[in-house]
């Protein structure tokens, strides 16, 4: 029997923030459980949540992956979180990692690493490296807000540029127009193309999914600026959410090609670890009438289950949902001219920076 002093926690919408609960990360040793005191403390408004930004003093900035349904083998992530808060967003069980919730802590309390750019010129040049195309803000977004702030990836496309490395990105703030300059000469030079994820064209469905993220309009307007600077440009559907978003999917696919966009790609919506019970409760608490609907679909592509990490099914599904939305992207691609031509960044021109100097008294000899 359920003691009458426990009480369900009551849910909060705290304003530009995507999770609701704060649940403690699976590493955690302890779970903590919030009861009613008498006071009716479970009913006073939480305080104003704030975003906090930490040093993340890592040593190293080049990650690199061996998943063989990845079209990269290496990224950079200035950041760890993301003020995005999008709901959906597969890096936050990573947050689990720093003893912190995949929930709220995931998208107000951040890690950043402001001495990337340096980091970054040290591992290239190391003798032994060997080029090939860096995705950069692969796990979070490296034009999140607080980017405005920290320039840090800025200062990782300066050494990026510098140095004539090749370097892809996907984001959905239209923040990255502020470095057209540095991204359109390394354009000229076939080393970068980005891509510009639009989830939905719904602003209210946007608005509650990805809270900081820029309009989906505004997001159109950064791929035709990107597009008429002369960068190789694209839309990214992702993710498709089955009876929320998915009936978007050929409208943004127009719009994108319209504004000069000449690649595409889509993900079926991943729910791995905590993501399943938070996006679960986003559902009930946004969406209420179509949750069931929406979670059936879900687990009718995923084999039965909220989510699989087979590699190559994880990105797309499998299933008759999952082979009808790959059907409606191929033929939209087909009709609109998209993917048509593959855009191969050139890495012969990469050129390793001096490395660093163990003295100052050194470039005197």
């Amino acid at each position: 029997m359920t003691d009458p002093q426990i009480k369900p926690v009551r849910l909060f919408i705290h304003k530009g923030r995507g999770a609701a609960s704060n649940d403690n990360s699976r590493f955690d040793a302890h779970d903590r459980e919030s009861f009613d005191d008498g006071w009716g403390s479970l009913d006073e408004e939480p305080p104003t949540l704030r975003t906090e930004v930490a040093i993340d003093a890592t040593r190293k900035i080049i990650t690199y992956n061996d998943s063989p349904d990845i079209p990269f083998d290496r990224t950079i992530n200035p950041y760890r979180g993301c003020e995005h808060g999008c709901i959906y967003c597969y890096a936050r069980p990573s947050h689990a990692y720093l003893g912190l919730s995949p929930g709220l802590d995931f998208e107000s309390r951040l890690q950043a690493k402001p001495d990337a750019p340096d980091i970054l010129r040290r591992e290239l040049a190391k003798p032994g490296y060997r080029c090939a195309p860096i995705a950069l803000g692969m796990n979070t977004d490296a034009y999140q807000p607080i980017e405005r702030e920290y320039r840090i990836t800025r200062g990782i496309l300066e050494v990026l540029a510098e140095t004539r490395h090749p370097v892809t990105m996907v984001t959905k703030s239209a923040l990255v127009e502020r470095d057209i300059d540095l991204l359109a000469s390394m354009a000229a030079q076939r080393l970068t193309s980005i891509y510009v994820t639009i989830t939905t064209l719904d602003r209210s469905i946007a608005r509650r999914l990805e809270p900081r993220a820029a309009a989906p309009e505004r997001r159109l307007e950064t791929i035709r600026r990107l597009a008429e600077a002369g960068i190789p440009t694209g839309v990214m559907v992702a993710p498709v959410i089955p009876a929320l978003t998915d009936h978007d999917m050929e409208r943004i696919l127009e719009l994108a090609a319209a504004a000069g966009g000449s690649g595409a790609g889509y993900v079926l919506l991943r729910l791995p670890y905590e993501i399943a019970p938070l996006f679960e409760e986003w559902l009930q608490r946004h969406y209420p009438l179509k949750a069931e609907h929406v979670l059936s679909l879900i687990r009718q592509s995923r084999g039965g289950k909220a989510y699989d990490a087979t590699f190559h099914t994880r990105m797309k599904g499998e299933g008759l949902f999952a082979e009808l939305i790959a059907r409606r992207f191929k033929l939209a691609c087909e009709r609109l001219g998209l993917n048509r031509s593959r855009n191969t960044l050139d890495c012969s021109l990469f050129t390793p920076p001096a490395p660093p100097s163990s003295s100052p008294q050194l470039p005197l000899f």
